[in-house]
């Protein structure tokens, strides 16, 4: 597939820095049980150092994620939902923060950090970590909806694309392109196998249809720590690693429509955008290493938590 360069309006930093309202972080009751970065002193830092070495997780350890990253995954719909011209990120987070408060979970990026809303919200040329604010939606607008939840100990994350309102030929493919860059990422992962071989498949993609990889942001194992080892890279690379059984992991490539792959850090201390402004997107689910394969535990389930409601 030929490349197709970046057409659309090119904007310098000052003009992407656009500050709209952010209302106070929300409350989370006291019977939801709370990570250690949210609870007690509430620093928001993490207890536990990542990025030290890969965990093996018993099998009593991936049930309790799976459970865990089925709801992340029935959240990710239900935010999907509420995508639409005219409503705000900041009410989608409210109703979110809601849903995700009445399955008994926690809303994993709250504190995290100090960050101050319950899921990211990354609109057109925002990479990722964008803060949900007061800023309604757009006909046209891409939106990535990042979704991490806490529950009975272990973290479960992923995220989707969606478009509120019309939805053109470009924005198809740029959302295809990065689904099927993660797929076929994820396809390749199996016991034995290098963990840069995932970032080698992303490249085959982003190449083929003439796209950037941000090489900033990087999949991570996950379980009890939001972000654990092993780093994964999402372009070619030569980091070393082997997967083994029982590993639990994201693989979640961001494509730009340029191949200017640098960042824009917004002011608020989160936001990161590309600097041309040309659009991003991100899909993200989270993995466990099988006997003979993978399975994707963030695998939406249709009605598998709606019936509980």
């Amino acid at each position: 597939m030929p490349q197709v360069p970046y057409t659309g309006p090119k904007k310098v930093p000052e003009l992407l820095m656009e500050l709209y309202e952010v209302t106070p972080q929300r409350t989370v009751p006291d019977h939801i049980k709370k990570p250690p970065y949210a609870a007690g002193n509430n620093s928001g830092s993490p207890s536990v150092s990542p990025f030290s070495r890969p965990e093996i997780k018993t099998d009593q350890e991936v049930a309790q994620m799976r459970q865990v990253c089925e709801m992340a995954s029935y959240i990710r719909q239900f935010a999907g939902k509420q995508v639409r011209v005219g409503i705000t990120t900041d009410e989608i987070d409210q109703i979110v923060h809601d849903e995700i408060i009445r399955l008994g979970a926690y809303p994993s990026p709250l504190n995290y950090h100090g960050f101050p809303k319950s899921l990211c919200t990354s609109i057109n040329s925002v990479i990722c970590h964008g803060i949900p604010d007061k800023r309604p939606l757009e006909d046209g607008d891409l939106i990535n909806l990042d979704i991490t939840l806490y529950y009975d100990d272990y973290h479960g994350d992923c995220s989707g694309m969606f478009v509120a309102g019309k939805v053109d030929e470009t924005t198809t493919r740029l959302i295809d392109a990065t689904k099927l860059a993660m797929m076929n990422g994820i396809s390749i992962c199996h016991p034995g196998q290098h963990f840069r071989q995932i970032g080698l498949e992303v490249q085959r993609v982003a190449d083929e249809y003439g796209y950037g990889i941000n090489t900033m942001f990087a999949g991570h194992g996950i379980g009890k720590d939001f972000h654990q080892a092993p780093e994964i890279m999402h372009c070619r690379n030569n980091i070393p690693g082997i997967m083994q059984k029982n590993m639990t992991f994201t693989v979640e490539p961001i494509l730009n429509e340029s191949l200017w792959t640098d960042v824009v850090h917004h002011r608020d201390g989160w936001t990161v955008m590309t600097p041309d402004g040309a659009r991003s997107a991100q899909c993200e689910e989270t993995i466990v290493i099988t006997d003979d394969g993978f399975d994707i535990m963030t695998k939406h389930k249709p009605g598998y938590f709606d019936k509980q409601m």
